[in-house]
């Protein structure tokens, strides 16, 4: 795409036009990472083994953790990309790449060393014990151990692509690793092929992340005339204006992800005195639902830098726009889901395991988790915005009252009065009430900004 191009995406392209060109690729990269998710759970649960099962699950909140450096340099570093190219500072936008990709680099390293010295205290902490720790041991060995550095990284540069409007080429880096991993799965974990169980899921893992990191390694070598993506060691800044752009919206964005964690390990723990088949069951609800919430992400992630870049371009009026044109796209698919998932709850979980009281479990989980579809969506928008404005208070805000004030609290108290299948509706209640603070505070942020421009 030639900058005279992204000129016209950013500001004069019909907004349904701009939002299709940088939403779908995105929701497309979206859907095939769900579905490489998804992978794992499908191929182990065909071994119908609620031990493997549990493995994948109880290794998810490690892996959820890789997205506190995800969100961190890459959240961070593409809405300062996004707000430089806004304001026409392509200096800034280069800088700001190259100190993302490096830092995040150092991070990924450190993340692996130290999970593997680390490894049996954070096995007993995720909730595996003596049936399920070499079973997750084995899985995050290969995820962990070796993968963060590929993870972290094809992640944090599918965002930097992503912020100059190349959404395409982000999603096509993302997709391969994908698509290579759903390829991989049944090969390394079946019985028929080398019968690594969830180990096998884990090093499919590894190689597909390796894949896409090499994509966008000879993507940017290849595009280094015409991209803002800059990979030189010494454009790395330590100009204060580009590292607090980074860690402004950055920080808030890694800290929402490590509550995510939090809740998440909690979820687990008080899920696994129940057995392995509830565990197993939660984790099979949980992928589920995160088909249409990665759909909701993947809108809100596409209109980010159209968003930022009109901020700081002071077009406000088009700004609000993309939001509001993205909002009714997304609230009603995601009303739509809703019913789905409700009514055919166990023909859907049912899909990814043949055990009774496993797709029992998970059907009644599902049925309390999907009903906060429609509102999680609201909060998605606002906390893109938030992003992409540089507000990284006000997302910070959000990820406490999500998760600390309304989320933790609601896993302690559904639990103890609905045992068991109240920890499911803990995060639909949060975000019924996050839902309706997200309407109040944009309706009065852009309120604010049209007073700007009278």
């Amino acid at each position: 795409m030639s900058n005279q191009a992204k000129t016209e995406l950013f500001e004069t392209m019909p907004i349904p036009k701009a939002v299709m060109q940088m939403s779908v690729p995105t929701v497309i990269s979206s859907l095939v990472m769900v579905i490489y998710n998804l992978a794992d759970t499908f191929f182990v649960g065909f071994l119908n083994d609620p031990v493997q099962n549990a493995a994948v699950t109880l290794a998810a909140p490690v892996l959820l953790a890789f997205n506190a450096v995800n969100n961190l340099f890459g959240v961070g570093s593409s809405s300062m990309m996004s707000r430089a190219l806004g304001v026409k500072d392509y200096e800034t936008a280069k800088k700001s790449s190259a100190t993302g990709f490096y830092c995040a680099l150092v991070c990924a390293l450190l993340y692996s060393v130290l999970f593997t010295i680390f490894k049996n205290p954070a096995l007993t902490i995720l909730g595996a014990d003596d049936t399920t720790r070499k079973a997750t041991a084995d899985y995050l060995m290969w995820t962990v151990s070796f993968g963060a550095v590929p993870s972290i990284l094809n992640v944090v540069m599918a965002y930097m692509v992503r912020s100059e409007g190349a959404s395409l080429h982000a999603s096509i880096g993302t997709m391969s690793g994908c698509i290579l991993n759903i390829i991989l799965d049944p090969i390394f974990i079946m019985p028929w092929g080398l019968d690594m169980g969830a180990s096998g899921a884990g090093l499919a893992t590894f190689i597909s992340n390796c894949f896409a990191f090499t994509y966008f390694i000879i993507l940017t070598i290849v595009k280094r005339k015409n991209t803002f993506v800059c990979l030189k060691p010494n454009m790395v800044s330590k100009r204060k204006k580009v590292i607090l752009g980074i860690a402004a919206v950055g920080i808030p964005s890694a800290i929402q992800n490590l509550l995510n964690v939090t809740g998440m390990t909690i979820l687990n723990n008080f899920t696994a005195g129940y057995g392995s088949d509830a565990v197993a069951a939660m984790g099979i609800a949980h992928k589920v639902n995160m088909i249409p919430l990665q759909i909701a992400l993947g809108i809100s992630q596409g209109i980010m830098p159209l968003i930022g870049y009109n901020y700081t371009a002071k077009n406000y009026p088009r700004m609000k726009a993309f939001l509001t044109f993205t909002t009714k796209i997304v609230l009603t698919l995601m009303s739509v889901v809703t019913v789905l998932y409700f009514i055919f709850s166990k023909q859907v979980t049912g899909f990814f395991i043949d055990t009774q009281t496993v797709v029992d479990y998970s059907s009644k989980f599902l049925q309390g988790m999907c009903i906060c579809l429609p509102f999680i969506c609201m909060d998605f928008m606002a906390v893109g915005v938030f992003q992409s404005c540089g507000m990284g208070k006000k997302a910070l805000v959000f990820a406490i009252l999500r998760k600390i004030i309304l989320e933790i609290p609601l896993l302690y108290i559904l639990g103890a009065v609905f045992p068991l299948y109240g920890l499911a509706w803990a995060q639909t209640i949060a975000e019924i009430i996050l839902a309706t603070i997200a309407i109040i505070v944009l309706v009065r942020m852009f309120g604010k900004l049209e007073k700007e421009t009278v």
